[in-house]
């Protein structure tokens, strides 16, 4: 296969990389690698691999719920499921101690990992759509789940052609080229990408800027659908909600009979709440005078779930919007990745002395009647140097968990926590 070095296409299209006006900000130009085609994958032949993915997607919720981010009333939403790539892409820069430390830490696939994340992510492409053609007022019967790879590098450093053709060939993502010390030009321009990949409900990127970076990793995952049945809006009335502090608070709160999946465990109860085509809200609620869920539980509950037939069930669940902003270098250092936050060679064949400099994720949620839209953005920024059945009746009417979860790979896409839903939303 032959295909021109990316860093000459890179210097050869830097002139032009940028389409930006003082009244109308684009995203940069793309440049994909001459020659190199993504890898088509199927996902059956990775059935461990893929398992392990899940399990790492799991840990990092469960740590970025543990954090909390900056939201108040201990509501949290976060993407596991947008922090798992983008780490598995900056994996595929990594060597020695840092590879090492990561593959240990993050529980990664020690073999075909980019393989096997590659068929995952083909899996989901089923319902790529456009973010921007969604009315979130009345969420589509067919399923939009939109996931985008930004690479922006400065073109003035050379980025390894390797490590670039691993992500175009496992990853499908090319490269911007921009110029980070033109802060008046490119960070418009990330923002710009940020915004149009997610539908606007995010319109800039988490990380903070800085003029002296030289590489930019975003991955950004948008979700919109309606519930397959939708709860009637008349049926919404306000009920009484415990709050995590131990106030009782009147939330509007909707409400359904339906065959659920619907499960038990020691401290929780748990059911999946299922949207039109493809996805399930998984909604875990802890026993009364409990400390919630843990990830344990949660796992318990996805296991639990996956074996039982759906029954007639009675949900009383409230309406929230949330947001959510983290600081993921302190999320990287509670995961123990510490060779990873101070190394300044282990990701040499991304560019030569690479050292993280900022990381951060932001994420939106609004869950009501007819459906959900959620939108999520993660960045890592471096600088080189029925019937008469019995049925269960579970109320929300306390702190819980949830899970957004494509049905087919079991991947938890966004996770959070409510605690109080009549906090502020997006």
């Amino acid at each position: 296969m032959k295909h021109k070095p990316l860093a000459r296409l890179i210097a050869a299209a830097a002139a032009t990389a940028l389409a930006l006006t003082a009244c109308s900000v684009s995203p940069p130009a793309l440049l994909k690698a001459g020659g190199v085609e993504r890898v088509s994958t199927e996902r059956s032949a990775y059935p461990a691999e893929q398992a392990q993915l899940r399990a790492s997607a799991r840990k990092l919720g469960a740590v970025l719920l543990a954090d909390g981010g900056d939201a108040g009333g201990g509501n949290v939403v976060s993407s596991p499921g947008s922090l798992l790539i983008a780490l598995a892409m900056l994996r595929a820069g990594a060597s020695g101690g840092t590879a090492a430390e990561m593959d240990s830490v993050l529980g990664l696939p020690a073999e075909h990992r980019d393989e096997a994340l590659n068929a995952l992510l083909a899996s989901l492409e089923t319902f790529d759509g456009d973010p921007g053609s969604v009315d979130e007022k009345n969420p589509p019967r067919r399923p939009v789940l939109h996931s985008a790879n930004g690479l922006f590098v400065d073109q003035g450093v050379p980025t390894g052609d390797g490590y670039l053709q691993s992500l175009a060939r496992y990853y499908g993502t090319g490269v911007y080229p921009v110029d980070f010390q033109d802060e008046a030009a490119t960070r418009p321009a990330i923002d710009a990408w940020v915004t149009k990949n997610t539908g606007g409900r995010i319109k800039k990127a988490p990380a903070q800027y800085d003029r002296e970076n030289t590489f930019s990793l975003i991955n950004a995952v948008y979700f919109a659908s309606a519930w397959k049945i939708p709860f009637d809006p008349a049926d919404t009335a306000e009920l009484p909600f415990t709050t995590a502090d131990g106030r009782q608070v009147a939330v509007p709160t909707m409400s359904v009979v339906q065959d659920l999946a619907f499960a038990r465990g020691a401290g929780w109860q748990a059911v999946d709440l299922p949207y039109a085509d493809g996805f399930v809200m998984r909604l875990v609620l802890p026993d009364s005078g409990t400390s919630g869920p843990g990830a344990r539980d949660a796992a318990d509950a996805a296991r639990a779930l996956g074996s039982v037939a759906p029954a007639p069930t009675q949900l009383y669940l409230p309406r929230w919007e949330q947001k959510s902003n983290f600081e993921l270098r302190k999320v990287f250092a509670a995961l123990g990745l510490q060779e990873m936050l101070q190394t300044a060679t282990g990701f040499d064949s991304i560019q030569r002395g690479l050292k993280i400099r900022q990381a951060g994720q932001s994420a939106t949620i609004t869950v009501a009647e007819k459906g959900t839209i959620a939108a999520a953005v993660t960045q890592i920024n471096a600088q080189a140097v029925s019937g008469v059945a019995p049925m269960n009746v579970i109320r929300f009417d306390r702190p819980f968990q949830y899970e957004i979860v494509h049905v087919e790979t079991g991947l938890p896409l966004f996770m959070g926590r409510v605690s109080e839903p009549r906090a502020a939303g997006p």
